[in-house]
């Protein structure tokens, strides 16, 4: 079968299209025939140290729908022939593994591009507003870098949620395609320069939950926009910058909770473990269409990388995903 690998040297990548053989769900796995996977920045930023060691190859992609095409031992629930979605290693490829307690059920509502762009990004949206945001309905949301895949699902969520957000991007543009989304104010900066804006939209409260997408040049601002109680979230740092001032004054006397989101260091049973949540909680939004995901372009299996070249650029205002022949 085809798939994708690629080498990371410093802050530098290579991309390669192989033929592989065709793996065999162990224990607890599901084979899946990929019809749509979508693309994370994450994967490939060097810092986010997701790639072995130095000049290993690796394949990759990150979530993937598709077919059920075969059960490991002790699978249960499942049946050839299923419409599933997960998160899983290796995903753009013409088939790929997933764990069984990763695999969703596909909503009939959702395309196979739609929902190649749910797993991993909404998963990781549902911590950070959910499980360790605590997000409530009425409470503000600053988005850095908001037309990111996982800025979009933020602002989804946030307003599935009741919450008000503010989201802050380079381009007009994408703000502007955003308002759709329910964005309720958009700030086009990529400068640490919209504490006293995010201050002024919420007169004077500041936010409740920031989701900091963009890394260390917008950390110490974020800090001058929050809230009593407010809680911050570290989910990347595409900006390279890996260190910044902590106003330790502001954290002691807002009562500050700041919060990293990554699977990196996460057990498989850590990651698992809220899906059933999100499949109880999210899915049925999704699957009577109160949320559909922002998709930006699809293209097919072979264009990888011009995908990853417009992801890289930041031309992208929501998910990038790839589509095989075969999807329909």
């Amino acid at each position: 079968m085809k798939s994708y690998w690629m080498q990371m040297k410093g802050q530098d990548s290579t991309l390669e299209l192989r033929d592989v053989p065709q793996p065999r769900p162990g224990p607890s796995q599901v084979l899946v025939r990929v019809h749509a996977a979508s693309l994370n920045r994450g994967e490939f930023v060097a810092g986010h140290g997701l790639h072995g060691a130095e000049g290993s190859w690796k394949a990759i992609g990150g979530e993937c729908a598709g077919e059920v095409a075969g059960l490991g031992e002790g699978v249960q629930g499942l049946a050839l022939g299923d419409r599933v979605m997960g998160r899983c290693s290796g995903a753009f490829a013409e088939f790929a593994l997933l764990d069984a307690a990763e695999a969703m059920a596909v909503p009939p509502a959702l395309s196979w591009e739609e929902a190649a762009s749910v797993p991993l990004t909404w998963l990781v949206a549902f911590d950070m507003l959910v499980l360790q945001g605590r997000l409530q309905a009425g409470e503000w949301v600053l988005v850095n870098g908001v037309s990111s895949g996982v800025g979009v699902a933020s602002l989804q969520l946030a307003k599935a949620l009741g919450a008000r957000v503010i989201g802050t991007s380079g381009s007009q543009a994408k703000l502007g395609l955003l308002k759709a989304q329910g964005l309720d104010l958009g700030l086009c900066t990529r400068a640490a320069d919209f504490a006293p804006a995010v201050m002024e939209a919420t007169q004077g409260h500041g936010a409740d939950l920031v989701i900091n997408a963009v890394g260390g040049s917008v950390f110490a601002e974020n800090l001058r926009c929050t809230a009593f109680q407010a809680r911050l979230a570290t989910v990347g740092y595409v900006d390279g910058v890996l260190h910044a001032d902590l106003d330790l004054e502001l954290l002691h006397a807002r009562r500050l909770t700041l919060f990293g989101v990554s699977n990196k260091l996460r057990s498989k049973a850590q990651k698992a473990a809220a899906v059933p949540r999100f499949v109880a909680e999210v899915l049925p939004w999704l699957a009577e269409g109160r949320i559909r995901p922002q998709i930006d372009e699809v293209l097919d299996f072979g264009a990888l990388p011009e995908a990853k070249a417009r992801m890289e650029a930041g031309l992208h205002a929501g998910k990038i995903v790839l589509r095989w022949p075969a999807a329909a």
